[in-house]
Order: structure tokens, then sequence, then C-alpha cells
């Protein structure tokens, strides 16, 4: 076997899971260099929920962001997180958005694309591969672990063989919730190993504790790459820490090769920036315990502390419990889709709903509605019929690609967007983003012009956003 490579998710899935998102840019700039030099397979710095984060509480502009990334990293690949068809908002957008979204993201310094669906149905991943493979990014296509009674191996390897097929030049096992546990993992890439004839990639978490085990089993049993973070952001709700697989590997016959010292280096740096961000509130060390629930109920951290939330408003937080028994029912009722978002929110909100009313499916929410009728895509188990009846009464099922439904849009944004888009990227912000996009848009283009301005000019901006 030859070396393991490491993609390290400092720059994007570890601030996500531990601190919100809120790592700004000046957070990251300072250690580029370092990190250029480590010898990573990539970097993940961008995608997931960054881009929202950017625009909604940072102040920044997450194109601008990328292009910082890619000046400072010359020597590694740049990755990043795309959910298939809804791209990075919350619905499916038509494959003209898409397309440019996608070229626009390479040319901006993307190089690999991890693309994925809630629902594994390999339709949601036909623009977005096609489009990566056109612009010639690295196509990374990730189904997302679950475990029920129609996700078995065989069910994942077929998977595998169907996006291979479709041109990834990666598959990757996107373990979000901290399922994998290490013997099922060493199982499952024996065999995707065995099937594949391209390189297999592995993303868990250590929310259940068992992430760097997981890493371990997966290393013996021949994957090619894994995600992990440097320590001061890593394992609970993250990714489980680099260096210690570093460490654990030296000498071995799975040597990453990477330099402890070099890694330390940039460690130091983020120590001070996970400092800064617990100070402000936004690193809670509740999310660094290990939380077992989640091999109980099959419901990931986020989920958890979402029905929590749910419940205080409605003053019944004595349900917790009752909530947590329902979600495996309606998961089952709704044909065992993956929880992972925007499918986690969904079954999670549904069963709140069948605790409170004191009546299963009393009330349905519009999502639950949607999912059922296929908006979203094919559910991989059979659904329950008389609830899909009680949802959706006697509305036709779709059964093609959700997005062949959709028209061509990319036009109708860039005349929404108007004056405020200065280029592509912008319009794109716009379309994913549009109730953010704008607020933000117009305060970045006033920076802009007060600092083309003439002097005078600049005073009299200055004076009048005192008057304000």
């Amino acid at each position: 076997m030859e070396k393991l490579f490491i993609t390290d998710t400092i720059l994007r899935d570890a601030h996500q899971s531990q601190a919100a998102t809120r790592m700004r840019i000046e957070d990251m700039l300072p250690a580029c260099r370092t990190l250029d030099k480590i010898g990573y397979w990539s970097l993940e710095c961008w995608g997931g929920a960054t881009f929202d984060s950017c625009m909604r509480f940072l102040d920044e502009d997450p194109w601008e962001r990328l292009r910082r990334l890619r000046a400072e990293m010359p020597n590694t690949k740049l990755q990043m997180l795309l959910r298939g068809q809804n791209l990075l908002g919350y619905k499916h957008y038509a494959d003209d958005v898409v397309d440019l979204f996608v070229k626009k993201a390479i040319e901006n310094g993307i190089d690999v694309i991890r693309v994925f669906d809630a629902l594994n149905d390999p339709r949601n991943l036909e623009a977005s591969v096609k489009a990566i493979k056109k612009y010639g990014g690295i196509c990374e296509c990730a189904f997302s672990y679950t475990k029920s009674p129609v996700h078995s191996e065989e069910y994942f390897v077929d998977l595998a063989l169907t996006f291979q097929q479709m041109g990834a030049d990666v598959i990757c096992i996107k373990d979000m919730a901290n399922l994998l546990l290490p013997y099922e993992a060493y199982s499952l890439i024996k065999k995707l190993k065995a099937t594949l004839a391209i390189p297999v990639h592995l993303h868990t978490h250590n929310t259940t504790g068992t992430g760097d085990m997981t890493n371990l089993k997966a290393a013996e049993a021949g994957v090619d790459i894994v995600d992990c973070a440097l320590s001061p952001m890593a394992n609970g709700t993250s990714n489980p820490s680099t260096e210690s697989l570093v460490a654990t590997l030296r000498g071995t016959e799975r040597d990453t090769g990477l330099d402890l010292n070099l890694l330390s280096e940039a460690a130091n740096h983020f120590r001070k920036v996970a400092d800064r961000l617990k100070a402000e509130g936004f690193l809670d060390p509740k999310v660094l315990h290990v939380d077992t629930k989640t091999l109980l109920y099959q419901v990931p951290g986020g989920m958890l502390s979402n029905l929590l939330k749910q419940l205080k408003e409605a003053n019944a937080e004595e349900k917790f419990y009752d909530v947590l028994a329902e979600v495996p029912r309606v998961r089952a009722d709704f044909g065992y889709p993956p929880l992972v978002t925007p499918t986690s929110q969904i079954v999670g909100t549904q069963a709140v709903l069948n605790i409170l009313m004191g009546e299963r499916y009393k009330m349905i929410s519009k999502e639950s509605k949607a999912l059922l009728r296929g908006e979203y895509g094919a559910l991989p188990g059979e659904v329950n019929e008389d609830v899909r009846r009680l949802a959706i009464g006697d509305d036709e099922v779709i059964t093609c690609r959700p997005a062949d439904l959709l028209e061509p849009e990319l036009e109708k944004y860039r005349q929404e967007a108007g004056d405020l888009a200065k280029c592509e990227e912008d319009v794109l912000s716009y379309a994913l983003f549009p109730q953010v996009a704008p607020k933000f848009l117009e305060k970045r283009n006033a920076r802009a012009a007060r600092k083309n301005a003439p002097e005078d000019e600049v005073r009299e901006l200055f004076v009048d956003d005192a008057a304000m």
C-alpha cells in the first residue's frame, strides 16, 4: 500500500462544525504560506455554509475570499463542497445556473469539487458532474452514508459504480454524522477498492468518538485519502485531528509523509483563532463532547440541537425523547432518506409536529409534502403510501429528474440583480441568496465607490453616514 493522503478541513468544515462558520479571511491568511508547504492532497476551504456566512455575518465577498486563498496557496489543490443541483442554496437551480456556478468556482481557484445529493439521487448530480468535467475540475462524487434497511454495503458499492460511470475522478464516503463504525469502514472500503478503478476518499467526524478509529481502519483497508482537521478545531462535531493521524502512521506503510513541525506551526496560529471564537461565543465547548445518541437514534448532532430548539419554543421540552423515538418512524414512512441538509430538518420538523399535535400527520409541513411529491428527487426506499396520500392527495408524484421541470433562469437573475451585480459572480451570489446578497452587494459597492471617489466626495459621504 502507498502513503495515505490527507485533506485538511481547517478552512471550511472544521469551523463550520465547531464555530458556526465564523472564521474570517483575516484569520486564515497568516497561516496560508505554512499550509501550502505541508503537502496535503487538498485543503477544503470553500462551499458548504461558508458562502452564505461570508455575506450574511462577516461582510465578506465569498468570491474574493477564494481568490485571496488561491493567491496565497499556489501549490495546494483547493477543494469545495457542493450540494448538487442545490449548489450552495436550499432549492434546486436550473442547469444554466449550475453550469455557470461551477465554471466560476473553477476560474476563481477551486481544483476539487466534492458534489453530493441529500437523497443520493445520481440524477441530482448530473449537471454538476458534467460542468466540473467541462471546465477542467477534479470531480469528487460523494454519497451520504447512513444506516437503514435499504442502505446496505451493496447499495453504496452500486452507487459508487454509478458515479464512476458518470465521470467521477474520486469517490467520497460522506459520513456526516459519524455513523460509520471502524470495522464497517474497513469492510466497505475493501469492497469499494476491489470494485472501483478510481481513488476512495473518506470523510467522517468525531461526534460519536469513533472517528480516529474509523480513519485508522480505513487506512488499513487501503483508503486513498481521508479528511482531518488541524487540532485546534478538530474532534467533537468536527473531523478527527490531523496531527494525531500523522503521528500514528509514522514509520508504517501508510506514512503520510507530512511534517509534524509544520503542522504544529499552522496549529499554533489556529489555536489563537479558536480562542478568539470561544471568547466571542461562537465556539461552544459542548461541541467537543462525545455524543453517542447519534448511534442510538441516527440523529446527527446539529439535528438534535435543532429539535431541542423547536421544543423549547413550544414549551414542550419534556417531549424530547418522544420526538427522538418518532424520528425513525417518520424516516421509515418517508422512504429512509439520509439525515443530512435539508432532509434532516424536514424529517425532524415533521416528527416534532406529529408529537405536538398528538396525532401523527395531523399537520404536514410544506417541505414534507415537497419531499413526498418527489421535488427533491427519488427517495431511497418505499414510501408509506397512506402518509403520501395524506400529504399530497391525488397529486402526481414527480418521477423525472426534478431539474428537468425547471426553465433556464440565469437571465431572470441577471435582470433581478440589476446594477447591484458588477460581474457574473455577483449574479450567482444573488441567485443563491436573494434575501442576503442585495444588502451585502449594496454595502460592498458603496465601499468601492468611496475608495475611488475624490477626497472631498469621500468626506461628504462620511458626513452623510454620520448624520444617518
